[in-house]
């Protein structure tokens, strides 16, 4: 009898242990996107203004009115806004998901996960990897068309160069191919961006002090694997296709 009511009790602690997984991914889902679109609409809009004031002056020298939209396009699909986008979750959601766990590591929360033989790495690392998995493709391209939107205003307001052709220009350059390998990218980050920032988290150590040491190797070091798995995708995925402008 005993052994039974332990096997009941043991099979509905799994249930509810499942369903606050499932509950834990929403929440780290509505942190990493939601919760994070304002920054990150704000970030792209004024990243365009500023990239897009660089470049189209240098192309209304040569007369090449035509191109602005094309180049501006190709340059953010494929590069600023993957990487502009995981630089802003590295900042605010990978120094989060360090700083919260490895209070609870120095505090001994942890401990009791184990103790309710519950671990650790499906209930607190598998719903952050998944957040950061599904919600910065979202917010990669909800920052590519907010960057398009402000290099547009910017070519219209200043440069006198009407939408028509901007976004003409624009969606001649835009490939498909382009697309899938810029949310490739973010796949990549946000899955080094989680992992990175969850295991400095676990394994911080030495009080109040130790969780200010993890918060910041977390950040520098996923900063660094960003930029340094940026290069290595671009190089494999780019290096070997022809000028996407070159039939315009």
């Amino acid at each position: 009898m005993k052994t039974y009511l332990y096997y009941i009790i043991n099979k509905v602690f799994k249930v509810q242990l499942l369903s606050s997984i499932y509950i834990n991914i929403l929440e780290q889902m509505k942190i990493v996107g939601p919760d994070s679109l304002s920054i990150v609409v704000v970030t792209a809009f004024f990243i365009g203004m500023v990239f897009t004031i660089q470049i189209v002056k240098e192309f209304l020298y040569i007369n090449a009115i035509s191109l602005v939209g094309s180049i501006l396009t190709i340059s953010f699909i494929r590069e600023l806004s993957p990487v502009l986008t995981s630089v802003i979750i590295v900042g605010r959601i990978g120094s989060y998901f360090t700083s919260e766990l490895a209070t609870m590591s120095i505090t001994q929360q942890l401990n009791a996960l184990y103790m309710l033989e519950a671990n650790p790495l499906t209930y607190l690392v598998f719903p952050r990897v998944i957040a950061c998995l599904l919600m910065l493709p979202c917010l990669n391209m909800i920052s590519f068309i907010t960057t398009l939107f402000s290099s547009s205003f910017i070519c219209f307001t200043i440069y006198n160069i009407h939408p028509q052709i901007f976004f003409l220009s624009s969606l001649s350059s835009l490939v498909a191919q382009d697309i899938f390998k810029s949310l490739f990218k973010t796949l990549i980050f946000g899955f080094l961006i989680s992992l990175i920032s969850c295991f400095w988290g676990l394994t911080a150590h030495g009080g109040a002090k130790g969780v200010g040491q993890s918060t910041t190797l977390s950040v520098v070091t996923s900063l660094l694997s960003i930029f340094i798995f940026d290069f290595l995708l671009s190089y494999i995925m780019f290096d070997r296709i022809g000028s996407s402008i070159k039939a315009l």
